[in-house]
């Protein structure tokens, strides 16, 4: 199957105004629980990357995660707006290569890159079944 829809260069950008939400997890003192978190980092990032492939594919095919490496490099704080903008690097017919970089008011917070598969949704519901019954 093709997804034509899916071209090297196409981007999207999301934007976010920081909550208490994306600073769960940020295992600091609690004088710092004001900050974006870099899981709440990745998790936009993830999202924004989401919302550009997964309205390309036909019925039935979604894309997953398969690996993520990101750099948080400067704190962004509760009530920020960050911005993320994706950019698909690569395709090679079933594997995204996704560029990403976050931004906020005072410049680039965070980048990296992030690979996603796309898969039948009714064969991934089998597996996890599957995966689920041998517990």
């Amino acid at each position: 199957m093709t997804f034509p829809g899916i071209k090297p260069g196409m981007t999207i950008t999301i934007r976010r105004s920081v909550s208490d939400d994306e600073t769960f997890g940020n295992h600091l003192p609690d004088d710092m629980e004001k900050l974006l978190s870099s899981p709440g980092l990745v998790s936009l990032m993830i999202e924004a990357s989401v919302r550009m492939i997964d309205p390309q594919l036909p019925d039935g095919f979604i894309s997953v995660g398969k690996s993520s490496e990101v750099v948080h490099e400067h704190p962004t704080v509760v009530g920020s707006t960050v911005h993320v903008t994706v950019r698909v690097a690569a395709f090679d017919g079933y594997h995204i290569t996704i560029e990403m970089e976050a931004s906020d008011e005072m410049g680039v917070c965070g980048r990296g890159t992030h690979m996603r598969s796309i898969v039948n949704r009714r064969w991934l519901e089998l597996k996890t079944a599957r995966r689920l019954a041998s517990l």
